[in-house]
């Protein structure tokens, strides 16, 4: 095992270990996740390089600094979740200028979060993961609304929730306008129920989705699809077809007999419940092994 490999395993072990935890931690998540794009540095993530000499080259203990740090300029003494909204607001949104744009969907950095916090731009849960993360440290009643096609961020009661925009720099949210959202994305109408706090595995499987959906528009980036997918199958739940997903994956990049092995192994676990697209994978799976003649 080459010395980028044996990173890779320890960071991908220690995602594994604090997804199972009784209380994930949603900042160090992220930053697992983040480290996977590579060491981060003033410009775009470069690839690893063994034997580099950084003490930090992902960027996960300044990044852990960084939050502590902003969490510690918000004043004392707030008492109301309208207060807590105000004050993350004048720090993150307007003091620092954390927020997005439509280009921000188009960049990978978009989606790690030590990025987000170097650039101070991202995607909606992003930035909510930066307010959630500052909030929690000052001690705020603050949690994420997976609103579907925008995540926002509430504080106080959750049935009577203060909702804030991140991606707009902190804009109070009425109902009506997570309404509009609701429906803009699904033609539904917001059910009360969607206004609960999304839970850290929940917002971290989120952002992998939003990273395989990016690498899927680029077919160069089979990379990034497949250590999206990689961490995707370490949470403790996953969708059962992001394994054939991962072999798909195995076979565009040239790794014929382990991506037909897994289709394989896949078609296996169908067999009793969907004997017909097991047959169908296995066919798949014979024609990915005739590419290695």
């Amino acid at each position: 095992m080459s010395a980028q490999d044996s990173v890779t395993a320890d960071r991908r072990r220690q995602f594994a270990e604090e997804a199972r935890s009784e209380r994930p931690d949603l900042a160090l998540l992220c930053l697992l996740l983040g480290a996977e794009a590579g060491p981060v540095g003033p410009e775009e993530p470069r690839p690893v390089r063994p034997g580099d000499a950084s003490p930090d080259p992902y960027g996960i203990d300044a990044a852990q600094i960084e939050l502590d740090r902003l969490a510690g300029l918000l004043p004392h003494g707030i008492r109301t979740p309208v207060g807590w909204a105000g004050a993350l607001a004048g720090l993150l949104g307007e003091r620092h200028e954390f927020g997005g744009s439509p280009a921000d969907y188009q960049r990978l950095e978009s989606s790690l979060l030590q990025q987000v916090l170097r650039r101070r731009r991202g995607l909606p849960i992003l930035l909510s993961v930066v307010w959630i993360e500052v909030a929690r440290r000052a001690g705020a009643p603050v949690y994420g609304v997976a609103l579907p096609g925008h995540f926002v961020v509430g504080f106080g009661d959750p049935e009577h929730p203060v909702l804030v925009d991140p991606f707009t720099g902190g804009a109070p949210l009425t109902g009506e306008e997570a309404g509009l959202f609701m429906a803009g994305a699904t033609g539904a109408r917001l059910e009360p129920s969607m206004l609960a706090p999304a839970r850290p595995l929940e917002i971290v499987l989120r952002i992998l989705n939003n990273i395989r959906a990016w690498a899927a528009a680029r077919p160069e980036r089979t990379d990034v699809s497949l250590w999206a997918v990689d961490l995707s199958l370490l949470l403790p739940s996953h969708p059962a077809r992001l394994r054939y997903e991962r072999a798909q994956l195995l076979v565009q990049r040239g790794e014929f007999q382990r991506g037909a092995a897994e289709m394989e192994e896949y078609a296996e676990v169908l067999d009793t419940i969907e004997p017909t697209t097991a047959e169908t994978v296995r066919h798949k799976a014979q024609a990915a092994r005739a590419l290695l003649n």
